[in-house]
């Protein structure tokens, strides 16, 4: 049901933003990359869980199963850089509103999406081929619902010291480095904030951060409690890891666009008018 809901309302919020030619602004294009992020990562995930658990069938190919541990890494690298630039898009809009227009248009937007692509691509890539050099020896089952590539990594015969240190390093590097740079935003857009003289210039400022701050903690705070778990704690459960994993996948694409519907007074007027309609 989480899925189904995600999904469905992340593809009104494409709908209805690719309808409306006064929604075609930085903000919502950020929004469209976000919802693209999570109905691909989810997607890649969800229905090979289903049929696991709806069907049975346990199985999954070498191929099959190293597409999944690039795809769902390299989407959620790309979440966090989106994310990112969510929050460079706030800091232009609330420190720099005179020259918002002409720093950050359409055209950059989307320069800034396909750099944050391959970057995503290029530093995901050496995971699954790590993962080919690895001897599978009697033990080839998966202990969870997706070819996650840390997990893929210990039921190895072999020594994932390699694929470890490089999980770590993109954990801490690329994601740390994401999350230094949204801290860094956040902190030049209070200091600008605190420079305001009226309390009505500080509510209207914070407001429209209110609903980025909220996509934030709904993403980074599950996702790295369960990366960081499973690296450094060896007395959560099993079952829990792969209940967590999953919920993760599965709750911020259900909240992000009710979040964004409901802190977006355009956003809410233009969906109104079709769920009307």
């Amino acid at each position: 049901m989480f899925y189904i809901i995600g999904l469905l309302e992340n593809l009104m919020l494409l709908f209805v933003v690719n309808k409306e030619q006064t929604l075609h602004k930085p903000m919502y294009l950020l929004l469209c990359m976000l919802a693209l992020t999570e109905i691909t990562s989810s997607t890649s995930v969800m229905p090979k869980a289903l049929c696991i658990f709806w069907f049975n069938l346990k199985t999954i190919t070498v191929h099959g199963c190293l597409t999944q541990s690039f795809f769902l890494p390299m989407f959620t690298v790309m979440h966090s850089t989106i994310l990112m630039t969510m929050a460079f898009d706030r800091y232009v809009a609330i420190c720099n509103p005179l020259r918002y227009a002409t720093i950050l248009t359409n055209a950059r937007i989307v320069k800034l999406g396909l750099l944050g692509l391959i970057k995503s691509f290029l530093f995901i890539l050496p995971l699954p081929l790590l993962l080919t050099r690895l001897p599978f020896c009697a033990n080839r089952i998966i202990p969870h619902t997706h070819c996650d590539p840390i997990t893929v990594a210990k039921i190895s015969c072999g020594d994932i010291t390699v694929n470890s240190i490089y999980g770590l390093v993109i954990l801490f590097l690329v994601t740390g480095l994401d999350l230094m740079f949204i801290a860094l935003s956040y902190g030049l857009i209070i200091k600008a904030i605190l420079r305001m003289s009226s309390n009505e210039a500080h509510y209207k400022a914070l407001n429209t951060c209110t609903a980025h701050i909220c996509v934030i903690l709904t993403y980074y705070t599950p996702s790295l409690f369960y990366y960081l778990t499973q690296r450094f704690v060896q007395d959560v459960a099993l079952h829990g890891h792969v209940i967590f994993a999953d919920l993760y996948l599965l709750i911020p694409p259900m909240l992000n666009p009710i979040i964004y519907v409901v802190k977006t007074k355009e956003l809410q007027e233009k969906l109104c008018k079709y769920t009307c309609r």
